[in-house]
């Protein structure tokens, strides 16, 4: 449900706003009316210095050098490294340089292999040979192209022969005539070893780096604090920037919005404060943040209502609906009681993390416990169909779902069912709710719809199991029909030309009969992703058994069995859990949301607190 909010609004002199908004910050429940993005320079400012501290802490976090082959070397230098004022800017700067040393030392290396087979020499040396006259040229060819009687024809030193390259000088005086069969080859630029002492300076400064990195990494939890001061003290600003001002700019005014539960404690605040404040009920007109207010099952699906987009104030809150929906779906789409087990343990897991991860662990295990149930009564157990399983007690397989109904597999006209429930609760919150907002004058047409849909599927049912006779079927078919007709072809539009509203009414038919035929269609696929998970484990049962039947040597064949079976229910784990997410929330937020009316345009309650 939503939390009732009321509204402040407080007036004060400009110079006490900021001393106000600090106080509000440690009461951490009033929701100040803020600029949804930067509104000057200096909250740009502050939201840009907030982006280099989350940065600095993520490259931080990533700084792991255990495994680099100067580990050793890294962690004796990081020993007697020195934290820096600004850790900030030095991670960010030791980071930049890190990856341009590793651009110089690939160059410095690639260099250096070049230079080798030309071996160790003077670079002065030669250059003072040639200003006496004499000039060298160097030479690079494939050992299948050199020939040996050029070195009775030219002044020649062979500097490198390694079997497949031949690398060579020629020499030759000023005034010479001279010719080679050869095109030279550029001249290294010094020796070999003036480039693997650059690679080696090269490497030493990265170590020196990687040093500093792996010594500031004492510094995250402190970059952690600051980022969420600078984010609270981002907030505080932004909270300032949206207060009006009046009276030549002496006096401001603040727009807040809290919990109505927390009206009588914020009263004696208020008043302590010598306050000027004036208090109201929030209504829909004020667009007040929205804080949702759930028991502990249904607020583990909140995460989900939040993805789409929170209610507006005089919406509904479907969460409630969404959460029980979403775990059944989930279970359908995974299909397998094996899995639900591992799930459990993944969310129990997952709860002893910190941070963002061990919120995921209730919902985890919820979801777990959900395909156990299902995955029971589908009849899968880590791919094994527990319906031809011998092992299984004839009263567990009565709770399955098998065989066809209609030569139509049962599990798929269950999975038709439920989404055709689905939808008829999704139109009927829709009409409730709509005309608990807009007036049912405004809904007749909705109205007309829901009586035409539930009622026909309530007759037909009740037809077809024989509790009522054929022609009470008739005429309340044609009752229906009537009703039904006159709300959404005469009736949708009250005080409309009549003609305008049969059109209006036609083309409505058209959308609704194309939309719902899709809609329910579209929940074939909990029979079908469930299936297939369910197949694709028992293939790799299958497969686990045909190599364990393959190899004769004992012992090893069960080793061969374990590997196949672990890893491709682990695969299967992961698409499997994929799909079931993805395509449930495909049902909820297009298919249920859609013939809900829900439009999700709400604003998250965000109160004013130190901790951001």
């Amino acid at each position: 449900m939503i939390t009732k909010m009321t509204k402040y609004a407080f007036i004060m002199l400009n110079g006490e706003t900021e001393d106000f908004l600090k106080k509000l910050q440690g009461l951490g429940v009033v929701d100040i009316t803020r600029s949804k993005k930067p509104v000057d320079d200096v909250s740009s400012a502050m939201l840009e210095k907030a982006a280099e501290i989350k940065k600095a802490a993520a490259l931080l976090e990533k700084a792991d050098y255990s495994k680099d082959e100067d580990s050793e070397a890294i962690m004796k230098a990081a020993g007697t490294a020195a934290l820096p004022e600004d850790a900030v800017t030095a991670a960010l700067d030791t980071v930049s340089e890190l990856e341009k040393l590793k651009m110089q030392l690939s160059q410095a290396n690639k260099e250096t292999a070049e230079r080798e087979p030309w071996g160790d020499f003077d670079p002065a040396e030669i250059r003072k040979l040639e200003n006496e006259g004499y000039t060298f040229r160097w030479y690079k060819t494939a050992k299948k192209k050199f020939r040996d009687e050029w070195a009775s024809e030219y002044a020649m030193q062979i500097i490198e022969d390694d079997g497949s390259s031949v690398w060579f000088v020629t020499v030759s005086g000023s005034g010479e005539e001279y010719s080679f069969p050869l095109p030279e080859t550029a001249a290294p630029a010094g020796s070999w070893k003036e480039s693997q002492a650059e690679a080696e300076r090269i490497k030493n400064e990265i170590i020196s780096a990687k040093a500093r990195l792996l010594k500031m990494k004492e510094c995250i939890q402190g970059l952690h604090e600051a980022y969420s001061n600078e984010l609270a003290d981002l907030d505080l600003y932004l909270a300032g920037a949206a207060k009006e001002t009046a009276a030549d700019n002496m006096v401001t005014v603040l727009t807040g919005f809290a919990p109505a539960d927390d009206d009588e404690r914020l009263s004696k605040e208020f008043d302590s404060m010598d306050l000027a404040y004036i208090k109201d009920s929030a209504v829909e007109e004020d667009n007040p943040p929205i804080k949702l207010k759930n028991n502990w099952f249904t607020r583990q699906f909140e995460v989900l209502t939040g993805m789409y987009g929170m209610p507006v104030y005089s919406e509904f809150d479907p969460t409630p609906v969404l959460g029980p929906f979403f775990l059944l779906f989930f279970a359908m789409c995974m299909g397998d009681a094996g899995y639900g087990i591992l799930l459990i343990f993944i969310g129990q897991f997952l709860r002893k993390m910190k941070g963002s991860m061990a919120k995921l662990g209730p919902l985890v295990t919820i979801l777990g416990v959900g395909c156990i149930f299902v995955g029971i009564i589908l009849g899968t157990f880590f791919g094994i169909n527990l319906a031809e399983a011998s092992w299984v007690p004839g009263w567990l397989k009565k709770c399955m779902i098998t065989g066809e109904i209609a030569g139509y597999s049962s599990q798929m006209i269950l999975a038709v069912g439920i989404g055709v429930f689905h939808i008829c609760l999704a139109m009927t919150i829709k009409a409730v709710c709509y005309t608990k907002r807009f007036g049912f004058k405004e809904n007749i047409s909705t109205w007309a719809w829901l009586i035409f849909i539930i009622g026909g599927i309530v007759t037909a049912g009740m037809a077809l199991l024989g509790v009522i006779s054929e022609p009470v079927t008739k005429w309340t078919v044609i009752v229906l029909g009537i009703v039904s007709g006159l709300g959404i072809y005469i009736f949708n539009t009250p005080g409309r030309n009549p003609l305008i509203n049969v059109g209006a009414g036609l083309w409505d038919t058209y959308n609704m009969a194309t939309g719902l035929l899709g809609d329910v269609l579209s929940y074939i696929r909990l029979y079908a992703l469930g299936l297939a998970g369910g197949m694709l484990g028992g293939a790799f049962n299958n497969l686990g058994m045909m190599v364990h039947d393959g190899i004769p040597v004992p012992g090893l064949d069960w080793i061969g069995f374990a590997l196949i079976v672990l890893l491709g229910h682990a695969l299967n784990l992961a698409m499997s859990c994929l799909g079931a997410f993805v395509h449930p929330l495909r049902l909820t937020f297009v298919e249920y949301f859609k013939n809900s009316g829900y439009e999700g345009r709400g604003t998250a309650y965000r109160p004013l607190s130190r901790r951001a």
